[in-house]
């Protein structure tokens, strides 16, 4: 435990460190600064997708959006679709606090992800296009005015 103030302390002396860090919050601000550290620990966690006769490890960054039909989930990645059995809420449950945010009844979608949003849909950077629902869309919108100020 007395490692970690250790480390800080000597990355506080480190002042190559303090010009770097000194010079990204001037060009990117306090919200950039976040917003580069959300990215890089979602880039460091995996998302286990089970089904009965599988399981794959999928990075959470990967992840566009997921929708589901019924019980059947489908976990929509840069390269690959993913399916499996479970609930909706169950998922955003594991996946909010790497900005994850419901858009529609039936679909959570990536903050990292989100492109444009307009009256009922959102764009994503692959240009996938979602329907967003007007229930939704408040929150919607504010976190994605969190993650991009």
């Amino acid at each position: 435990m007395t490692e970690l103030p250790q480390t800080i302390a000597h990355l506080l002396n480190n002042e190559s460190l303090k010009i770097e860090l000194s010079s990204f919050l001037q060009a990117y601000g306090v919200s950039g600064l976040r917003n580069a550290l959300n990215l890089y620990r979602s880039q460091q966690f995996d998302y286990i997708c089970r089904t009965k006769t599988s399981i794959s490890k999928i990075n959470i960054y990967d992840i566009f959006y997921l929708e589901i039909h019924g019980h059947q989930i489908t976990v929509h990645t840069s390269d690959h679709e993913y399916r499996k059995y479970g609930t909706l809420n169950q998922e955003l449950a594991a996946l909010s606090p790497f900005g994850f945010v419901k858009c529609s009844q039936n679909c959570v979608v990536s903050l990292q992800r989100l492109k444009a949003i307009h009256h009922d849909y959102i764009i994503l950077s692959n240009n996938a296009k979602l329907h967003m629902s007007r229930h939704f869309a408040p929150k919607v919108i504010a976190a994605f005015y969190a993650v991009h100020p």
